[in-house]
């Protein structure tokens, strides 16, 4: 047999104290100012949650999916994009454990912006590298090749900078490569394609002094 439900009459409910109001986690979060230059566009400016990190900023505001997040840990490369200094120099950049409001007033690449499009978002020609690695070959999931061809571009712009002598190209390739981790085991191929790239674009190999 159940008890008898009690009912507050109107003047015990309006004497009743108030419902504590308990705040939820995440509702409530604390914003900074992003303004970026993504693949040649000015994005923002805009508020986004302080501690938000880049890839996520790229896939959940941007819709830029190309840049993948792999480890999360910042070991495996695969979600690098290019930075571009203000001196001309470029630098990979990992965003998976790096906060979106780190770039502000950057100036970035993404995989995204290495072709060349039409007006209508199409990709109408590939860059050199990207060229090269369909001609090798160079993957297999392709889940790691948006950040090989992030740091082959770094190393491409590097050299026409500093080029490198017939003798250091292999080590200096490798040493551009090095951090990048391929889980289907391509690096014979991304090498292949890089060098290729190396060997045969002007200026970037100069004769030993």
């Amino acid at each position: 047999m159940t008890a008898p439900t009690q009912t507050q009459t109107p003047a015990a409910a309006a004497s009743a104290p108030a419902a504590t109001v308990v705040e939820r986690p995440l509702t409530h979060f604390r914003t900074l100012p992003l303004s970026i230059k993504v693949n040649g566009e000015i994005v923002g400016p805009a508020e986004v949650p302080a501690g938000l990190m880049m890839i996520d900023y790229l896939h959940e505001y941007l819709h830029l999916t190309g840049s993948r997040l792999g480890c999360g840990q910042g070991v495996c490369h695969a979600c690098v994009v290019i930075v571009d200094n203000p001196d001309g120099t470029s630098e990979e950049v990992r965003t998976c454990i790096t906060g979106a409001n780190f770039f502000h007033g950057k100036t970035i690449r993404t995989i995204e912006g290495h072709a060349k499009r039409n007006e209508a978002g199409e990709v109408v020609e590939l860059s050199p590298l990207q060229q090269k690695f369909l001609e090798h070959f160079s993957f297999q999931c392709g889940y790691c090749t948006p950040g090989f061809v992030n740091a082959a571009t770094v190393l491409i712009e590097r050299l026409k900078r500093q080029p490198v002598t017939k003798d250091e190209v292999e080590e200096t390739i490798t040493a551009a490569l090095n951090d990048h981790i391929c889980r289907c085991t391509g690096y014979v191929r991304y090498y292949e394609a890089v060098k290729e790239v190396v060997m045969t674009m002007p200026g970037l190999v100069k004769d030993a002094a």
